[in-house]
C-alpha cells in the first residue's frame, strides 16, 4: 500500500543564517523524502521559521527594527540555501502567522476545556537593568546537577538535566550581566504530571515510535509503575514585553515560544493545504496518514513529552506523531558546533566558493545512520571520500563506457536481453530491495556503502573486460558493444540508488541516458532497451580541489609587528580614511571570561557586539586580568577580522589592548575601556 506522509524538520530559530547543523538535518530529511517519493508514496514536506520569543524581540530592538521586519529579513535569505543544497520543501512558513495563531489558541482552549491548564504565582528572575522578566535562555550559571559552568536556565548541555532557572548556581543575566532578582508573577501551566498524560506518554513512548536511545531517555523522565515520574508541569506563559502569540482571555500574557513553535509544523502544513487544495483536517484524521518529525537530540524533551501530550488531549482534528526521528550533532574536526563560540562551517560560503552541494550531501549521507550519533566533518576525509567514491568509483563507470558507445556505435546500446540478463546487472537489480530497506530505515551510510560495493563490482567487470583493448581488435566489436552497454546499465542502476542523495546529478544522468521517465524504484527493471540512444558524455562531477577546502577554513593573514622604540612603537605608514573605514570597530560587552585549559596566555571571551548572537574571542591577556573582573565590562572589538581557527577553537575577532613596546620593561596590558554610555554594537569611528 502507498503511504501518506506528513514530514517536517525542526524549525530553525529566525535570528541568524543557517549553519551546517541545519543543513545536515535538512539534507537527512530531504534524502528520506526523496526516497519515499521514488517509491511512489504521497509525501508532504514542510517547515517554517521559529519566529517568536524574547531572543527575537531583543535582537530586533538592537537592530533598530520591528520583530516582524527582523524576521522577514532572515526569511528572505533562506531560499538560497534550499536551492543551493537541493532541499525540496513543499512549503516554508513562519510561526508568526495567522495559521499558527489560530491553531495555537485552539489547542490551548481545548487543553483548558480538558482541565489541563491552571494558573499559579511563581517566583521568576527579573533583570533590574532591562526591567523585564528573564526567559530561561537569558539566565546562565552553573548546572545544579553536575556543576557545569555557563549553562542555560532550562537545560544543561553537558549532562542533559532539565531544571528551572532559579535552580542555577551563581546565576547572572545574559542581557546585562546583573545578578537577577526574584519577583512574583502569575503564570499558566500545562498539567504534564496529570495521570492521564503520564499514562498516555508511557504507552506512546514505548510503542515503537522512538529510537531505543530516545525511548530509554523518555523512560527516565516518565518512570514506571514502580518508579515515580520526574515530570513536572509545564510553564507555558510569558509576561509582556514579549514577541509571541497572546493567550486568550489573559491580557499581558503570551504563549511561551516552545508551545507555539511545534504548532508551526501544523500551521505550515495548513497554509500549504490551502495552496495545494488539500483538506487539512481530513488529511490529519485519515488513519493512513503518518506524521513524522526529524529533530536533533537537543530538543527531544519537548518533542517526545509536551508535543504528543498537547496533540493527544487537544483531540480532533489533531493527531499525535507516528515517528520522531532523532539525530546527533555535526562536529567540525572534532569540535562541537556552536554559534556563540564560532565553531562550524558557513554553508553559504561553501556555495559561494563554487563547491558542489552534492559533495556535502553525499558526505553527510555516508555518515548518517538511524541512531542518535554525532557525525564529524573532517576536511581530509571529505576530500578522500568524495574523490574516491563519486569520481573514482561511480562517475568513472560512465566515462569508461560511454566514450566507446558514442564513437563506435552511433551512441546506441547493445541488445537488451544480453545486457539485462548479464550477471553484473542481475546482481545490481537484486540489491534494490536491500538498499530500499536501508533508506527507509534511515541507514543512509549502509545504503551508500552497499551502493559503492556494487560500483566496485562494476569497475572490476570493466577492468576484467578491458574495453580499451577490445577496441583495438577488429573481431571484438560485438563484445565491446555488450561490455560497454552492461556498464551503462549498471551505471543507470547505481544512479537510481544514489538519486535520493544526488538529485541534480541523477537528473543530468537521466537526460544523458535519454530515459523516457525519471528514475524511480519501480524502474529498476526498466532497462536500457535494444538500440536505445544515449547522449554525448560530458563530465558529471569534478574532484574536490584541496584549495577549495583551504579557502573554506582559511585563517586570516598573520599580522606583522613594527620594531619597538623607547616608550612605544614606530608609527605605521600613513593610510587613507577609506583604509581606516574598512576596519569595523565595535563596542562589545564581555558576557563571560574564562581560562583556556592548556594555554598560559589566553582567556576565552564571550562578547555581545549587538548582533543578536555572541562571539567567541581568544585574547592573550591572561597575565593582566582575572577573568572574573572582566564580566560585565565593555571593550572595543575588531568585528570584521576574519575568523581564525586556533588549537582551542575559532576566534571571531580581536579585542584591542594597549601595551609598552618593550614588554620586558613594562609588561602591562590594558584593554580599551569605552566611556560610560557606550552600548554593544555601537561603531567606533
Amino acid at each position: 500500500m502507498k503511504r501518506r506522509l506528513f514530514v517536517t524538520a525542526a524549525l530553525p530559530y529566525a535570528n541568524a543564517a543557517f549553519h551546517i547543523g541545519h543543513m545536515m538535518e535538512y539534507i537527512q530529511a530531504d534524502i528520506w523524502v526523496r526516497f519515499q517519493r521514488m517509491r511512489g508514496n504521497e509525501v508532504h514536506f514542510v517547515c517554517a521559521d521559529d519566529a517568536h520569543g524574547a531572543a527575537i524581540m531583543i535582537a530586533a530592538e538592537k537592530a533598530g527594527k520591528s520583530p516582524q521586519d527582523f524576521v522577514a529579513e532572515i526569511a528572505a535569505g533562506r531560499p538560497q540555501y534550499f536551492a543551493g543544497f537541493h532541499i525540496g520543501f513543499d512549503h516554508w512558513h513562519s510561526t508568526d502567522s495567522i495559521e499558527n495563531t489560530e491553531l495555537s489558541q485552539d489547542i490551548y482552549r481545548k487543553l483548558r476545556a480538558a482541565d489541563l491548564i491552571y494558573t499559579k504565582p511563581i517566583e521568576q528572575f527579573f533583570d533590574p537593568v532591562k526591567n523585564m522578566f528573564l526567559p530561561d535562555r537569558y539566565v546562565r550559571g552553573e548546572c545544579p546537577k553536575c556543576g557545569a559552568k555557563e549553562q542555560y536556565g532550562d537545560v544543561c548541555e553537558v549532562c542533559g538535566s532539565v531544571y528551572a532557572p532559579t535552580d542555577l548556581k551563581n546565576p547572572y543575566s545574559v542581557l546585562s550581566g546583573a545578578v537577577p532578582e526574584l519577583r512574583t508573577s502569575e503564570h499558566y501551566f500545562f498539567r504534564l504530571s496529570d495521570p492521564r498524560c503520564i499514562e498516555f506518554l508511557r504507552h506512546w513512548t514505548h510503542d515503537g515510535k522512538l529510537q531505543s536511545e530516545v525511548e530509554n531517555k523518555a523512560k527516565e523522565w516518565l518512570g514506571t509503575d514502580d518508579a515515580a515520574t520526574t515530570l513536572g508541569d509545564w510553564d507555558i506563559s510569558r509576561d509582556a514585553p514579549y514577541f509571541g502569540i497572546p493567550i486568550p482571555d489573559a491580557p499581558g500574557k503570551y504563549f511561551y515560544v516552545w508551545l507555539d513553535a511545534p504548532v508551526g509544523y501544523l500551521a505550515s502544513f495548513k497554509a500549504y493545504c490551502k495552496i495545494a487544495g488539500i483538506d487539512f483536517e481530513g488529511f490529519l484524521q485519515d488513519p493512513a496518514t503518518e506524521q513524522i518529525h526529524f529533530i536533533g537530540k537537543d530538543i527531544i524533551y519537548f518533542h517526545t513529552l509536551f508535543w504528543p501530550a498537547m496533540l493527544k488531549f487537544a483531540g480532533a482534528p489533531y493527531k499525535v506523531p507516528d515517528r520522531i526521528y532523532v539525530h546527533g550533532f555535526i562536529t567540525v574536526t572534532g569540535e562541537k558546533m556552536s554559534k556563540s563560540r564560532g565553531t562550524g562551517i558557513s554553508p553559504l560560503r561553501y556555495l559561494q566558493l563554487g563547491m558542489n552541494a552534492e559533495w556535502l550531501r553525499y558526505y553527510i549521507a555516508a555518515k548518517l545512520n538511524s541512531h542518535v550519533e554525532d557525525i564529524d566533518f573532517n576536511p581530509d576525509d571529505f576530500l578522500a571520500r568524495v574523490n574516491s567514491d563519486l569520481i573514482g568509483k561511480y562517475v568513472n563507470i560512465a566515462s569508461r563506457a560511454a566514450v566507446f558507445i558514442n564513437k563506435r556505435f552511433n551512441g546506441r546500446v547493445a541488445d537488451g536481453a544480453e545486457v539485462t540478463e548479464h550477471l553484473l546487472v542481475r546482481q545490481l537489480r537484486t540489491a534494490g530491495d536491500e538498499i530500499a530497506a536501508m533508506y527507509d530505515a534511515r541507514e543512509f551510510g549502509k545504503a551508500i556503502r552497499r551502493t559503492m560495493e556494487l560500483a566496485d563490482s562494476a569497475n572490476a567487470f570493466i577492468d576484467a573486460e578491458k574495453p580499451w583493448e577490445l577496441a583495438k581488435r577488429t573481431d571484438a566489436s560485438d563484445r565491446l558493444h555488450t561490455v560497454c552497454s552492461v556498464a551503462l546499465e549498471a551505471f543507470r542502476l547505481l544512479t537510481l540508488y544514489l538519486k535520493p542523495v544526488l538529485p541534480s546529478t541523477a537528473a543530468t544522468v537521466e537526460k544523458f541516458l535519454g530515459l523516457p521517465q525519471p528514475l524511480a524504484w519501480n524502474s529498476i527493471d526498466q532497462h536500457l532497451r535494444h538500440d536505445h540512444p544515449i547522449g554525448i558524455y560530458s563530465h558529471l562531477l569534478t574532484r574536490v580541489d584541496p584549495k577549495l577546502l583551504d579557502a573554506l577554513f582559511e585563517p586570516p593573514a598573520a599580522a606583522t609587528q613594527d620594531a619597538p622604540l623607547p616608550g612605544g612603537s614606530a608609527i605605521a605608514d600613513a593610510i587613507s580614511i577609506d583604509d581606516f573605514a574598512r576596519i569595523d570597530l565595535r563596542i562589545a560587552k564581555i558576557i563571560n571570561a574564562e581560562m583556556v585549559e592548556g594555554s598560559d596566555k589566553l582567556l576565552r571571551l564571550t562578547l555581545d557586539a549587538g548582533e543578536g548572537r555572541y562571539r567567541n574571542v581568544f585574547s592573550g591577556i591572561k597575565s593582566a586580568y582575572d577573568p572574573r573582573e572582566l564580566v560585565g565590562k565593555h571593550t572595543v572589538l575588531v568585528a570584521n577580522l576574519a575568523p581564525r581557527k586556533m588549537k582551542f577553537g575559532i576566534s571571531e575577532g580581536m579585542v584591542l589592548a594597549a601595551s609598552h613596546a618593550d614588554e620586558k620593561q613594562s609588561p602591562g596590558l590594558y584593554l580599551l575601556d569605552p566611556h560610560p554610555g557606550a552600548l554593544p554594537g555601537m561603531r567606533v569611528k
